[in-house]
C-alpha cells in the first residue's frame, strides 16, 4: 500500500513538472531597468522615455520569441547625479536586472558610468549627450544618442558656412552641459573663421540680463549662441527682443522643449537651435512606433526622447535572445550589435561604445513651435530671420 502511495505521488509529480514546463515558454523571468527623471523638471520626458522602454519589453513578451519573461524595474534620478547613484545601486543591487536603460541627463550618466562599470552591469544610455560619457571605453557602457560635439559642431557650420555669420556673442549658465555646449560651438566657429567677441556666463535661476546684453549689443554680434536650457534661453530672447536687438538667438538642444515656447511668448519665435535626431514621424519606423505608442494608451505622451530609450530598450532584448541573461556575455553582445535597425535607422557601436549614427538636425521656433528648418516658412537670409 505504501510502496504503491510513494509510486503514484512520483507518478504525478512527474507530470506536473513537466505541464509546467511546457505549458509556457516564458516561465523565467529577467528585468531589463530603467533610470531617469521620473520627478522634477525633466520628468515628463523621463516618463516618456520609460514608457517607450515599457513599450518595447510589452512587444517582446507578446511576441513568444523569448524563453522569458521580460519585466521593467523603474527607479527615479530625479535628473540629480547623487540619487542617480543611489538608483543605480538599486538596480545593481537585484539580481533579476539583467541590463539597464539609462539617463536624460549627462550630470546623472556621469555620476554613474563608474559605478554601473565596477559592478559589471550593461548599460545604454539613452539620451544623455556629454562626450565623456563614453569616454573611458567601459564594455559595459553604450550609447545609442549621437554625442554633444557633434551637434555642436553642425550649428557652428551651419551658422558660419550656411548662413555667411562673422560675429558671434556666446553666454552659458556655468552648469557642465551648458559650458561645454558653448565652448564646443565656439570651436566649430573658430575652425571656420568666425569671430567670438565676447563669453560670458549667467547663473541657473537668473532672471534679469538687461546689463550683460547691453553689452554684448554694443558689440553688434550677427548671433547670440546660448548654451544652457529653456527658462534662462526664453528669458535672454524676450529680453533681446525688448532691448530691440537684431542679433539671431541660436542655442543647443536643452531648449527644444514646449517650456521654451511658453515662456518666451511672441518673442520665442525666429529661435534656432539644433537636435540630435529628427521629428519622430521623419525617422525609419517611426510612424509605426506612434502608433503602437497610441494603441498601448500610455496615460502620458512620449515626448521627444522616446525612439532613443525604444531603440535601446530593444538592442538590449536582441543582446538578450544571443546571451541570456548573463550580465557579461550581454554586456559583450551588446557591445557586438552592428547594423541594428531601429527607429533611429541603423545602430553600431565603435571601440569606445558610442553609436557611429549621427542625426542632427537645424530647428526654428515659429509660432509657438519647435518646426525642423527645413519645413519652415522662416528662413536666415542676409543675417536676418526672415519669413519666406
Amino acid at each position: 500500500m505504501k510502496k504503491g502511495f510513494v509510486y503514484l505521488m512520483l507518478v504525478m509529480f512527474v507530470i506536473t513538472g513537466v505541464l509546467t514546463g511546457c505549458g509556457t515558454s516564458n516561465s523565467k523571468v529577467v528585468k531589463i531597468g530603467f533610470v531617469g527623471p521620473l520627478t522634477g523638471g525633466n520628468a515628463a520626458i523621463g516618463i516618456g522615455m520609460k514608457n517607450s522602454v515599457d513599450l518595447a519589453i510589452k512587444q517582446a513578451n507578446a511576441s513568444g520569441k523569448l524563453p522569458y519573461k521580460i519585466e521593467l524595474v523603474a527607479v527615479d534620478d530625479a535628473g540629480d547625479p547623487t540619487t542617480a547613484v543611489n538608483a543605480a545601486n538599486k538596480l545593481i543591487a537585484d539580481p533579476g536586472v539583467i541590463s539597464v536603460v539609462a539617463h536624460f541627463n549627462s550630470g546623472a550618466a556621469l555620476a554613474t558610468v563608474p559605478v554601473f562599470h565596477k559592478n559589471g552591469m550593461p548599460t545604454v544610455i539613452a539620451a544623455a549627450i556629454h562626450n565623456d560619457i563614453t569616454k573611458g571605453g567601459f564594455k559595459e557602457i553604450t550609447r545609442v544618442i549621437t554625442a554633444a560635439d557633434v551637434q555642436n559642431e553642425v550649428a557652428g557650420n551651419v551658422a558660419t558656412k550656411d548662413w555667411g555669420l562673422k560675429k558671434f556673442a556666446v553666454i552659458h549658465d556655468k552648469t557642465d552641459y551648458g559650458k561645454t555646449n558653448a565652448e564646443q560651438f565656439i570651436a566649430s566657429v573658430k575652425n571656420n573663421g568666425g569671430e567670438i567677441v565676447s563669453f560670458d556666463g549667467i547663473s541657473v535661476g537668473q532672471q534679469d540680463f538687461a546689463a550683460l546684453l547691453t553689452i554684448i549689443k554694443s558689440n553688434n554680434p550677427d548671433m547670440v549662441f546660448f548654451g544652457g536650457v529653456a527658462t534662462e534661453a526664453a528669458l535672454i530672447k524676450r529680453q533681446m527682443g525688448e532691448l530691440q536687438m537684431n542679433a539671431i538667438f541660436m542655442s543647443d538642444s536643452g531648449i527644444l522643449s514646449e517650456t521654451f515656447n511658453k515662456i518666451g511668448g511672441p518673442a520665442a519665435d525666429g529661435t534656432l537651435a539644433h537636435g540630435i535626431g529628427k521629428p519622430l514621424e521623419d525617422l525609419p519606423g517611426g510612424k509605426d512606433f506612434m502608433k503602437a505608442y497610441a494603441d498601448a494608451k500610455y496615460a502620458e505622451p512620449h515626448e521627444a526622447y522616446a525612439p532613443f530609450a525604444y531603440d535601446a530598450a530593444n538592442i538590449i532584448i536582441k543582446a538578450l535572445e544571443k546571451a541570456g541573461p548573463d550580465r557579461v556575455k550581454m554586456a559583450e553582445a551588446i557591445r557586438g550589435i552592428t547594423s541594428f535597425e531601429g527607429i533611429l535607422g541603423e545602430t553600431t557601436f565603435d571601440d569606445k561604445g558610442q553609436t557611429r549614427l549621427k542625426i542632427i538636425t537645424t530647428y526654428i521656433s515659429e509660432g509657438g513651435k519647435w518646426v525642423p528648418y527645413y519645413r519652415s516658412g522662416m528662413k536666415v537670409i542676409d543675417k536676418k530671420i526672415q519669413k519666406q
